[in-house]
Protein backbone atom coordinates (compact mmCIF):
# COMPACT_ATOMS: atom_id res chain seq x y z
CA UNK A 1 0.00 0.00 0.00
CA UNK A 2 2.85 2.37 0.79
CA UNK A 3 4.41 1.64 -2.59
CA UNK A 4 1.18 2.53 -4.36
CA UNK A 5 0.90 5.83 -2.47
CA UNK A 6 4.47 6.73 -3.42
CA UNK A 7 3.78 5.83 -7.05
CA UNK A 8 0.72 8.10 -7.11
CA UNK A 9 2.69 10.93 -5.53
CA UNK A 10 5.52 10.49 -8.02
CA UNK A 11 3.13 10.47 -10.98
CA UNK A 12 1.41 13.63 -9.71
CA UNK A 13 4.82 15.29 -9.47
CA UNK A 14 5.60 14.19 -13.04
CA UNK A 15 2.33 15.72 -14.24
CA UNK A 16 3.11 18.94 -12.36
CA UNK A 17 6.59 19.10 -13.84
CA UNK A 18 5.15 18.55 -17.30
CA UNK A 19 2.74 21.46 -16.83
CA UNK A 20 5.64 23.59 -15.58
CA UNK A 21 7.61 22.72 -18.73
CA UNK A 22 4.57 23.70 -20.80
CA UNK A 23 4.33 27.02 -18.97
CA UNK A 24 8.03 27.64 -19.54
CA UNK A 25 8.31 26.55 -23.17
CA UNK A 26 4.80 26.83 -24.57
CA UNK A 27 5.15 23.50 -26.37
CA UNK A 28 1.81 21.66 -26.39
CA UNK A 29 3.44 18.22 -26.16
CA UNK A 30 4.20 18.85 -22.48
CA UNK A 31 0.61 19.84 -21.74
CA UNK A 32 -0.74 16.79 -23.57
CA UNK A 33 1.65 14.47 -21.69
CA UNK A 34 0.72 16.11 -18.37
CA UNK A 35 -3.00 15.58 -18.99
CA UNK A 36 -2.47 11.94 -19.92
CA UNK A 37 -0.38 11.25 -16.81
CA UNK A 38 -2.82 13.15 -14.59
CA UNK A 39 -5.85 11.34 -16.03
CA UNK A 40 -4.44 7.84 -15.53
CA UNK A 41 -3.02 8.70 -12.11
CA UNK A 42 -6.39 9.92 -10.87
CA UNK A 43 -8.17 6.89 -12.33
CA UNK A 44 -5.71 4.56 -10.61
CA UNK A 45 -6.03 6.47 -7.32
CA UNK A 46 -9.84 6.35 -7.44
CA UNK A 47 -9.69 2.63 -8.15
CA UNK A 48 -7.25 2.06 -5.30
CA UNK A 49 -9.39 3.94 -2.81
CA UNK A 50 -12.55 2.24 -4.08
CA UNK A 51 -10.96 -1.11 -3.30
CA UNK A 52 -10.01 0.12 0.18
CA UNK A 53 -13.57 1.32 0.83
CA UNK A 54 -15.08 -1.91 -0.49
CA UNK A 55 -12.71 -3.88 1.73
CA UNK A 56 -13.94 -1.98 4.79
CA UNK A 57 -17.61 -2.39 3.86
CA UNK A 58 -17.39 -6.09 3.09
Amino acid sequence: MLLFRWAILLLLLVAGASFAFYAGTGQPKYKRFGWIVLKWTLLAAFGFFAVLIAERVL
